[in-house]
Parts: structure tokens; sequence; C-alpha cells
């Protein structure tokens, strides 16, 4: 750590009161003391959870308490809160046998009845669930499978600390009972960022890695809040700022979290806090495209790009320039809320800047226009080449463990492994590999699945971890698909909602083990493409629970008994060795065995020296027409956020960062002047005839923009509402405020 880093800087403190003392924020010392209550029956194995296994919460791949960018101890309140999952006991099964009680239970308290021990059954105009064994549940669920035809099942899995074996066996499994229906919690969150980033510059993932924060002059978040959900980044900030670095943030909210924190293993940060953005462009909901066209706009305008870069290295700077000066400044001032002024301030930055990295997350992805959102953000990275060199990046921050590692095993339904194609050629080259068909066409993704269930055109739906009633759009309309749908199963390690639902036939429960529980040890796939191993900890067992990949195969083995055989894998370490041979940038895998072995595939930089995937290795600029602004006229566009919560499991129901309740809705004070609404006033959000009822909170929102918790926020969203070419759902909605 260089002297620089090493001095306390005064102008980067958040607050002259000792610890914060007083301001909104979350109190990182009690949450240890939380987890110590919580977890003190058995507080050796969650010592030995958190000290050697790799974090199963956000995807910064810290293992133990350790990562790779920086030295010290790397732990957050997310992980925490997740650890009592790995180490509560099993619920009672009494307590499933009539859900009558069960049913108006928040989802904490069905969480906090313990582990699912056993498989349980629900067959229709049954009040609960009974037991049966793991060979009557798999035997059913193969009878169920060969009865009907493959395009009429659908498999999900979540990423809920899932590692890349279970996902890539998942996989190879479904597409040997004929199927491309399999997807995972990628869907709902970074499909865009993949699409854009493959179309733009040849590459799927984070092109940098964390370590490039540190040498950045420029950090640039869009749509993205770190403090909340990836609370150890803000501690590569924090040092990144001791170097230099300017933090930018683009969004509709000014979140508390990205203006100051208190970070608690920063002797500094821990006292005073630290001041993470330098600036704050508030935009109207979905206008990204809108707002960095014109900071392209100015760059251009002002000869501030690297030309020399364009010219070598990139296409279609041409049609961009002619599609920018088409587009006026009255234009885009009025779709994205924002001024020419504040346009050029950040376009300045971006001009003055050597290195800077771009950052985004849910906010730009989740919409009906997420794919132009990520292009256009590349599109002012690439004005500089900030792209392949250290300091410089583009990166698609993940919210959970395993959700990167997913689509690249092939737990996609538009993707084989490693991130290929569906299509003949492709599906021809694993036929011969795994000898045995692999269907060429692509499957349906997971928003899919539940149309084709509400429908009546599913038989089998399979879900691995997830929650459908709380993720997708529209919980009425995912309710009557999961009723439709004759047989339903759930593996998971806890109990939730979804499993509430009445079955059309039959429902069954399976348990799943931990990550920390599935013997030979696993691997996840970070954010900055480390694959990291987390080995087995020894500890107490949970009822009959399994790793969810022999279930896989278990299924696989009664639906084609004729290749069952070639299915086998004996261990994880089998799985890792045929995954190295399928997907060749994940070579390296297979000689992953103990704790704290890892690798970076594709090294610390993608696109290295303007090296870019592509098939003629130049990045593509993408010339972007901003979409109509909608709302006004009265109306408000809404957005969904998260608080103290992780996914869909709600740790808190105030958030400790901003201090709202889970039913306040974020609305500007300008707006609510006009409403002739005061904090706390009881409202209601209507969206054709879906309605939300909630109580006003004055927040630095931007006006004619309002924002809802999620899950809950669910109910005002169209269930059919995606953008267009990866499929993620549009978690928006343009709303009518009245005084409730």
């Amino acid at each position: 750590m260089s002297e620089k880093r090493k001095r306390w800087n005064p102008a980067n403190w958040a607050s002259l009161k000792p610890f914060g003392f007083g301001e909104q924020r979350p109190n990182n010392y009690a949450e240890l003391v939380h987890a110590l209550m919580e977890n003190r029956h058995d507080l050796r194995h969650a010592w030995r959870i958190l000290s050697e296994g790799v974090c199963d919460g956000c995807a910064l791949g810290t293992t133990g308490m350790k990562d790779w960018t920086l030295g010290g101890v790397h732990l957050c309140n997310i992980r925490l809160r997740l650890l009592r999952l790995n180490t509560m006991p099993a619920l009672n099964t009494h307590v499933l046998q009539n859900l009558a009680p069960l049913r108006n239970k928040p989802g904490d308290e069905l969480r906090d009845m313990g582990r699912l021990p056993n498989p349980m059954v629900r067959r229709k105009g049954d009040a609960g669930f009974s037991h049966l064994s793991w060979k009557e549940a798999l035997d059913l669920i193969g009878d169920r499978i060969r009865a009907t035809t493959p395009d009429r099942t659908g498999y999900y899995l979540t990423s809920r600390g899932i590692p890349n074996e279970t996902y890539y066996v998942a996989q190879k499994c479904v597409r040997a009972m004929g199927s491309n229906n399999i997807d995972n919690a990628a869907r709902v969150c970074h499909s865009p960022s993949t699409v854009a980033l493959k179309q733009s510059v040849g590459a799927g993932a984070s092109t940098c890695s964390y370590k490039d924060w540190l040498e950045a002059d420029l950090l640039v978040f869009v749509g993205s809040n770190v403090a909340n959900n990836q609370p150890v980044a803000t501690k590569y900030i924090h040092y990144a700022k001791k170097n230099g670095a300017r933090v930018a943030v683009v969004n509709a909210y000014r979140e508390p979290g990205m203006e100051n924190y208190w970070i608690p293993s920063v002797p500094e940060s821990a006292l005073f806090g630290t001041r993470i953005a330098d600036d704050f462009f508030l935009l109207n909901i979905g206008s990204d495209v809108a707002f960095f066209n014109g900071v392209m706009k100015h760059m251009i305008e002002n000869n501030w790009c690297n030309d020399e870069f364009i010219a070598e290295h990139t296409h279609g700077i041409e049609a961009l320039r002619e599609s920018l000066a088409a587009q006026s400044w009255e234009q885009l001032e009025a779709v994205c809320g924002a001024s020419r002024e504040e346009m050029r301030d950040l376009a300045k930055q971006v001009a003055n800047a050597e290195k800077a990295v771009f950052v985004w997350s849910m906010g730009v992805t989740q919409h009906q226009h997420g794919v132009d959102n990520v292009l256009s953000v590349i599109n002012l990275a690439l004005t500089k080449g900030f792209i392949g060199r250290p300091g410089c990046g583009l990166m698609p921050i993940r919210g959970h463990s395993g959700v990167q590692g997913g689509a690249e095993m092939g737990a996609y339904s538009t993707a084989f492994p490693g991130g290929k194609p569906i299509n003949e050629e492709n599906a021809a080259a694993l036929s011969r590999a795994w000898a045995f068909e692999v269907p060429a066409t692509p499957g349906m993704n997971a928003p899919e699945m539940i149309d084709a269930a509400h429908r009546g055109e599913l038989d089998v739906l399979f879900s691995v971890g997830g929650n459908f009633l709380e993720v997708l759009p529209d919980p009425n309309y995912v309710k009557e698909a999961m009723a439709r749908t004759p047989l339903r199963v759930h593996m998971d390690i806890l109990f939730n909602r979804s499993m509430l639902v009445d079955p059309s036939d039959i429902v069954l429960i399976l348990p799943a083990a931990t990550r920390y529980e599935i013997p030979g040890g696993v691997t996840e796939t970070s954010t900055e493409r480390r694959v990291i191993f987390s080995p087995k900890i020894d500890g107490p067992t949970v009822g009959e629970a399994r790793p969810e990949w022999e279930v896989f195969e278990e299924i696989a083995r009664r639906v084609r008994p004729d290749i069952d055989f070639r299915l086998m894998f004996n261990s994880t370490r089998d799985i890792r060795a045929e995954i190295a041979n399928v997907v060749p940038f994940y070579d390296g895998i297979q000689r992953l065995e103990r704790g704290g072995d890892q690798f970076q595939y594709g090294g610390s930089h993608l696109c290295k020296d303007w090296a870019f995937g592509t098939e003629d290795g130049k990045a593509r600029f993408a010339a972007l027409e901003p979409p109509e602004a909608p709302g006004g006229d009265g109306t408000f566009v809404v957005s969904t956020r998260r608080g103290k919560q992780f996914n869909t499991l709600v740790h808190e129901y105030k958030d400790s960062i901003t201090g709202a309740q889970r039913d306040e809705i974020f609305m500007a004070k300008g707006d609510a002047r006009q409403l002739d609404l005061r904090e706390g006033d009881g409202v209601l959000l209507r969206n054709g005839d879906k309605e939300y009822r909630g109580r006003v909170r004055l927040a630095p929102v931007k006006p004619g923009n309002l924002q809802i918790h999620w899950p809950e926020g669910n109910v005002l969203l169209h269930p059919t509402k995606r953008e267009p070419q990866s499929g993620i759902p549009d978690y928006n909605a343009v709303v009518t405020v009245e005084k409730a």
C-alpha cells in the first residue's frame, strides 16, 4: 500500500461525528452481535463456514474472509445474515401437514421455521404435505416426464449459492431428456448485459478485475448500489479514492449508501465514514440511452474522443455520429431529465480520465430497453478505449454468488455451455461429446415457462431454489400459472411462499444440501471471472438433504435409462474434469481441489490490448435512438428497489441505509407538494387494474419518478412486458397516484 493510501484524508470523510453517531447508517458492529446470537447454538460450525467457505452472498468471491483485491478482513452484513441459512436446524415437518395457518405468514417467518429435511408431497385436495421416500419422489418425477413431451417441461435454477457443478449437471441432464427448457437467475438480472457485451466487444462477462478500481482515475456507477448489494466493494472505493479516483453515480435516486458509508474494517472510515460519490447525475427511470447519448454528443463535438483507438479498433462511429447529430439537446433533456450541462460535466470527467471503470447493475438492465441501456454505457467507454488495459473496464456487477457461472455452464435456454449459441452446429458437437442427441432449438426462458404454464401448456415445472411468486412481475398471474401446472417440484433448503400455491395435481418438495455440505467441494465464479474452490465443511447434517446435481442424474436415469451410464459422475471432481473439456475457457477448474484454489479465466482483462472477441477483432459502437419518455400528464414512472434484503429474503422491515419501511414510496418533495401530500400520508398507486397501497417517503428522487420495494411492488408490473432481445422482465411501471 502506497504512502498516499496510508494517509488519512479528511476531504473524503463523510462526517466529523465519530462512528457516524446520529447518522442514518448500518450498524455493522451490531450485525456481528446479531450473527453471534443467531448462530450461538453452533458457533464452531458457523466460524468454519466464514473462515473456510467461499461466500454464498454477492459475487465478490470472498474466500474465508479474504479476497484477491485488498489485504485485510472482508466480511459484510449480507454474509452474516445468510450465515443462519447454513446453520439452522431442520423444521418440524408436522407444521406442513396443514398449510392454512401458514398462508398469512410473511416470508421471513416461513424461512425461520428451519431447513427442509425430507421429501414431501401434496396432492390436489390435501390440506398440506406428507412424507414420501426419495425413491418414491424420483420415480414420480421420472414417470411424469416420460408421460409428456420435452417441450412441456421446464427447469429453473436460482443463484442461491448454487455452484458450477450443479448448473453443469442439471443442464446436461435436461438436454439428455430432450429439452433446452432450462434457465437460471441470470435471465432476470443481467441477461441484457451479456447480450450487449457480446454484440459490442465480443465478451459476455466483466472485462476487468476489482483491482482495476484501485488504479482508475474515474469510477462510474450506473443503476448500481454496491453499498447495499455488495458492501465489501465500498472498501475498494475507499482506497480507490485515496489513490485519487473520482466517483460518479448515475441513477434516478440519490442513494444514501452511495453518498456516505462507514466501513467497519477500515479505521479511518469506521470513525468518520467515506464520502463515496463525488457527483450524482439524477435521471428519469429508464432514460439511460438519452443521457449517455448526450454525454457522447459532447465527447464527439468537443473532439474529446481517442480518435486513434476508434479508427484502428472499432466500427460504427460514423453511424453513431449521424444518429447523435439528428438528436436535439431539447429531445435528450426532455427524455432523461438531466441538462446538457450535466451531460457535459460527465463527458468532461471521461475526457480528463486516463483510466476509467464503468459498473452497472439492475437499475440499467431490468427495463424494456435493457440491452440498449447497456450498449449506451459501452459506447461511452469505447470513446476513450477504456477496455482491455489496467485501471479500465466494463463491469456488470453480480449480486449473487452463483449467477455468473450459471449461463457459462449452459443452464440457459438460449445458450449451450461456454455461452455458445443453440444451433445445429453446436448441438451436433455436444451430441458427439456426450454421446446422445442434443436438441438444436432454443428453449423457453424462465418467464416464458410461466407463460406456458398460464396457458396450460406446461406439465412439469422443476424449480431449484426459485421463488417465482415473489421474483416475477404480477404475483397473481404467476400464482395462476403455477396452480395450472400438473407437477411442480420445489427443491430448496427452506420453505417459501411458492410452495403454498395449491396443486393442480401434485406438488413435491425436495430438500437440498447447501454448497458447504456437498462432498468433494464445489466451485463458484465471481463477477471478475474468478473460479474459486469452496470445500465441504464438516458439520451437522439436515435430514435427507441431497446435492441437486445427484438428483438431476437420478431423474435423467429414470427418463432415459438407455443413456444413463454416460451421465454418471462419481464426484464433483469428475464434473470439473468434464467442464474443463466442454468449456475450454474453464480449463483449470479440474485442478481446483483445496480451499483457496482459484484461477481467473481470461486473465485480469478480457479484450486485452484491444483484441476484442468479435469476428474481426474490433469493437462496435451502437447507434441508439432514445425511447420516448414514459409518464407525464399526471402519471409517474415507478421502479422497484432493494432494501435490507438478499434477493427475496427480507432481513429487516426497516432499511438501515435509507431508514425506509418496506411499504414506503420514495417521492420527490416537489411532487408531493403538488399532490398535497406529506411524509407518511397513505397513497394508492394504480397501473390499470393493478394497485399498490403505501405511504409517502420524501426522498431525493428525480421528480416524476417513484421507487417502491421489491418484491412487494411486483403487483404493479405487467407480467409479459419484457426486453425483446434478452427476455428480461420490465420491473417498472407508469402509475397514477391518489391520496388514500
